[in-house]
């Protein structure tokens, strides 16, 4: 990024929010995913877990963008850097792919209920995120190839990059990282996202055809679809439409720093898919709540008592 002080300012802002609410509850939906998989796996549970361990990688890289941020300087090695971005794009890409898969298993489930339900398999789910991971890090490892790639002219790549980390290019690194970046907006985000709103369209019609259903479950299913569209919308949406923009003008435009920042918000909005998707997830919420609840509420009492006995 381009830094200055307010640029500095709203980088942490966003991205400490991201971190706060996103890591106990990315935590808590890792413990309670370990546990049903291990029980009871079914294919959405395989695929909420490489979901929610795309998000604790993601989030595990975070806390250097943020030093960036305070430094408004990349103060680490180039390898550092390229690999930071690396992690960083694939689980934005990775996060596309296993939400479609998600919205095509929740639309199978209700449109042909039996013959989904005898023919799911967890493995089929584990090769297909599997699969999505490897075609992720295949599109993002430009990054590597563009970090290394030595411009023609005299400026050295590390000249170029000296204060900021994946930013400037010369004009032989655009000529390969323009096409790419027109081939993760077509290939990585418009058909995974025509996918999921076909499948969640549907899944709502049908479960608003559909008599036997409790108006409960119905909410969270609707809740389910609209948190997905909602979080392919705010968060991977401007991202994506910037590299439309930027193949197009053949430069990145100014605004794509703050699209990339959208896309940070994802670690924190998943769990509300999470939510919606997991009866299991929901329980454990529940018992974290309650015993919550019942500590606070011993806690007077122990301090009444420690008055008592002192006096």
């Amino acid at each position: 990024m381009h830094w200055n002080r307010e640029m500095s300012d709203l980088v942490l802002a966003v991205y400490s929010i991201t971190l706060i609410m996103g890591l106990p509850a990315n935590l808590l939906a890792f413990y309670t995913f370990v546990r049903k998989v291990r029980r009871d796996a079914k294919p959405i549970d395989v695929l909420l877990l490489s979901l929610n361990i795309s998000d604790l990688i993601f989030l595990f890289f975070l806390p250097f963008h943020m030093k960036e941020a305070a430094d408004m300087k990349w103060n680490f090695t180039h390898f550092f850097c390229a690999m930071s971005m690396f992690i960083f794009f694939t689980a934005i890409y990775n996060n596309t792919f296993i939400l479609t898969a998600i919205s095509v298993e929740r639309y199978l489930g209700v449109a042909f209920p039996i013959k989904y339900k005898i023919k799911r398999n967890p493995r089929n789910a584990v090769i297909t995120s599997f699969i999505f991971l490897v075609i992720s890090m295949g599109h993002c490892s430009v990054v590597f190839i563009v970090q290394y790639w030595i411009p023609t002219n005299s400026t050295t790549q590390e000249q170029l990059t000296q204060n900021a980390c994946y930013v400037e290019f010369s004009k032989e690194q655009l000529k390969v990282l323009m096409p790419v970046r027109l081939e993760l907006f077509l290939v990585l985000f418009c058909i995974p996202f025509l996918i999921c709103c076909f499948c969640y369209i549907n899944f709502i019609l049908i479960l608003s055809r559909l008599s036997n259903i409790s108006p409960k479950k119905r909410f969270r299913a609707i809740g389910l679809a609209l948190a997905t569209l909602l979080v392919f919308t705010i968060c991977f949406m401007p991202y994506s439409v910037s590299h439309l923009v930027g193949f197009i003008e053949w430069h990145s435009p100014h605004w794509r720093e703050y699209a990339l920042l959208t896309s940070t918000f994802n670690a924190s909005l998943d769990p509300f898919i999470f939510y919606f998707s997991s009866s299991a997830l929901r329980e454990t919420l529940k018992l974290c709540t309650q015993g919550l609840l019942k500590r606070l509420s011993c806690y007077p009492k122990a301090l009444y008592s420690q008055s008592s006995t002192d006096q």
